[in-house]
């Protein structure tokens, strides 16, 4: 489970670790953002639907004895909580990692003029980073932090294969 404010690189990193391990790759942004295409209203509860759609995936896959990497940004426990319950109902084990980056120009400069194309759910501005920051709630689990600034993406999912024994 890659976890962290958006511009770390959640979503560069999990599609390499799930390239290079024959992992399935589920962003719950990809899925917020066909379920605001097909007309849904954009807000919290799209949001949740959003988790709980992916949620289901993944023990779909799991199920299917498939390893799985998520990117979320899952800054409350509440979110953590889907992807435990995922885990508790299919076996599986979990481990989440919290991807930051410590220097916030280099965050900044990340952030600014990203574009992952996704249609509905719009790039974050700094602002937004900033209030998703001050209202991340503190981990109760154990979790591995990785500071993404100065490396990069594959330097990144070299550490999360090996380190975390992904296989």
């Amino acid at each position: 489970m890659l976890t962290g404010l958006p511009g770390v690189g959640k979503t560069s990193i999990a599609e390499i670790v799930a390239a290079r391990t024959g992992s399935v790759h589920l962003s719950v942004d990809v899925v917020e953002d066909s379920m605001l295409a097909g007309g849904l209203p954009r807000g919290w509860v799209v949001g949740v639907a959003a988790y709980e759609a992916t949620r289901a995936m993944a023990e779909l896959n799991l199920g299917l004895g498939h390893d799985v990497v998520v990117d979320a940004v899952g800054d409350s426990d509440e979110a953590r909580q889907t992807w435990r319950a995922a885990a508790a109902r299919t076996g599986a084990d979990i481990e989440f990692v919290h991807l930051l980056i410590s220097d916030a120009q280099e965050h900044r400069r990340k952030l600014h003029g990203r574009d992952r194309g996704l249609a509905h759910v719009g790039e974050p501005t700094w602002a937004d980073v900033q209030r998703r920051r001050s209202d991340c709630a503190a981990w109760s689990d154990a979790v591995a932090e990785i500071d993404t600034g100065e490396r990069t993406a594959d330097k990144v999912a070299d550490l999360l294969v090996t380190g975390l024994g992904v296989r």
